[in-house]
């Protein structure tokens, strides 16, 4: 991973990034073999010490907030528990998902049950020529989801539970897609971004909107599916 990483917002208290695929927010059990974390190098680039604010998966890109002492992650902390912080993320879900709704589904995580709830909603769909061997097309939509809980991969595990699981996604996902599009394509990422996060801030209680633009992957996926590679 090389430095600089993209910067989307700063003032004194905050800063955020645009995450790259791949990265891992800070050390975890889950990943022992990684030794690249987005906590340090962003710490390394501003030569200043840095709170994670919230966490992404390590195959999500988009938004990654952090705060710059803690006293703000405090604050932010409590923003994210009151559910005062709404989060945005699109994705690339398997078949024709129409309109809008709520997903409302418990998860498991380590033996414990939590409530959770994920909001969607239809932004485009497509079809195309590309057959998985049971269909002579492959139907896909352009999603976005706004996560009212924070669980443990709840918008992958989510999409699966109603059957649109995300491309790319491996534990939760369609296999043969993701090998469709890996032996088609050679895309093997997974296609959920954290489009934006907006909130008030804590300190001057404006209204704060920080967004980050798909990478080109992502964008590259949806120039196949619109017929223009």
């Amino acid at each position: 991973m090389k430095l600089p990483l993209p910067i989307v917002y700063e003032d004194d208290h905050l800063i955020a990034i645009n995450k790259p695929h791949g990265l891992l927010v800070h050390r975890s059990k889950i990943a022992r073999n990684a030794d690249v974390f987005a906590l340090q190098l962003l710490r390394d680039q501003i030569g200043q010490m840095v709170f994670p604010a919230h966490r992404l998966d390590r195959k999500t890109s988009g938004v990654l907030l952090f705060a710059k002492d803690s006293q703000t992650n405090r604050l932010v902390q409590e923003l994210f528990r009151e559910k005062s912080i709404e989060k945005v993320y699109i994705a690339l879900v398997r078949g024709f998902l129409d309109g809008t709704g709520m997903i409302d589904y418990a998860l498991t995580n380590e033996d414990k049950i939590q409530e959770a709830q994920t909001n969607y909603r239809c932004i485009r769909q497509f079809e195309i020529p590309l057959s998985d061997g049971r269909f002579p097309t492959s139907r896909y939509t352009l999603v976005e989801l706004r996560p009212q809980t924070g669980r443990f991969h709840q918008l992958r595990k989510h999409m699966a539970h109603i059957f649109h699981p995300i491309i790319g996604d491996r534990p939760h996902g369609c296999n043969k897609q993701n090998r469709l599009w890996k032996n088609q394509y050679a895309m093997t990422r997974m296609l959920l971004h954290a489009q934006s996060l907006s909130f008030e801030h804590p300190y001057t209680t404006e209204m704060i909107q920080i967004e980050a633009p798909k990478s080109a992957a992502f964008n590259k996926v949806l120039e196949i599916l619109e017929g223009k590679v």
